[in-house]
């Protein structure tokens, strides 16, 4: 499946589509997880899932608050009862969730330059890291509430079994993190590890401690240091607790996810085992010379003008 090259961006006037690879090239961007999705990391692999039950909680909540607060300003049978059913279903999926197995992860090996893909029916890919496709994609729509803008970072791998059927040919990830800039990011999570190194990526911290509540007033504490106590309690506190209901997002996310799922494989266990480096794969020289070239226009972006 061809896409455009890494780096280029195609607009219209209700959306925007940035090409992050192939080949990975830098975006500019620091690396940042903002959706949680690094569950494991070490020297050799870094595991990226896309089981989210957190998000739910955080995008149903407000509705929840939104229709009570309604039923409390005019209580009238024909809102409780639109808001039970509009805010009910998507609850009923979410508890639906809680009791269904967690998707395994895929996991990119920076040794060997290689992305193992769980299927459903049991099986995997071993896919070339250097033919993973990834795009962030960003739409708008206008209303009478205003402007909304949703987008998605998706990234794709395609079967290297040359005799594979139409329908698994194509395998994809997609994660709701905003498209723009901050898909940029998270998928910088996955290129810095791979070309950088594993310090260039953020640590699997969310997941280290089970689903402890404790981890939300230790969250609150360390946003602090840079913040202040006054916008935190603000923030993470009034409108994080009773906005989004953050605190129950974390828990449940954490009480799932600890710990996350393995790749059990016994191919995959060696697959993932640590190769001396004089073994380690290399850059093809077609990404050296894009990544060299990327670089260099980052470099001249900011370097300050010459005053005259």
């Amino acid at each position: 499946m061809s896409t455009p090259p890494a780096g280029t961006t195609k607009k219209r006037m209700f959306s925007r589509n940035d090409y992050l690879a192939p080949l990975p090239i830098p975006t500019g961007r620091k690396p940042s997880d903002v959706l949680n999705t690094i569950w494991r990391k070490n020297e050799v692999f870094i595991d990226i899932g896309n089981y989210s039950i957190g998000s739910a909680v955080m995008g149903i909540w407000p509705m929840v608050m939104l229709f009570a607060f309604m039923n409390y300003l005019t209580p009238d049978p024909i809102v409780l009862v639109g808001g039970v059913i509009i805010v009910g279903i998507p609850i009923l999926f979410l508890i639906q969730g809680l009791f269904r197995e967690v998707p395994l992860p895929v996991r990119f090996n920076r040794q060997r330059r290689e992305v193992c893909v769980p299927q459903a029916d049991g099986e995997y890919w071993i896919v070339p890291w250097e033919s993973v496709t990834a795009a962030a994609t960003q739409h708008s729509s206008v209303s009478q509430a205003g402007k909304a803008t949703m987008g998605l970072l998706i990234i794709g791998f395609e079967n290297p079994d040359p005799q594979a059927k139409d329908d698994n040919k194509h395998f994809s990830l997609g994660f709701n993190c905003g498209g723009g800039t901050s898909a940029m990011a998270l998928w910088e999570c996955m290129r810095s590890y791979m070309e950088i190194g594993p310090d260039a990526a953020p640590e699997a911290a969310a997941l280290n401690s089970g689903g402890s509540l404790r981890y939300y007033i230790d969250y609150m504490s360390d946003k602090a240091k840079t913040r202040g106590w006054i916008l935190t309690i603000l923030w993470e506190g009034v409108v994080g607790v009773f906005i989004f209901n953050a605190p129950l997002a974390t828990y449940l996310q954490r009480k799932k996810l600890y710990p996350p799922p393995d790749l059990t494989y016994p191919a995959i266990i060696e697959w993932s085992k640590p190769l001396p480096p004089e073994q380690w794969a290399k850059r093809s020289p077609e990404l050296e010379a894009a990544i060299a070239k990327r670089e260099a226009e980052l470099a001249a972006q900011t370097q300050p003008v010459n005053e005259t």
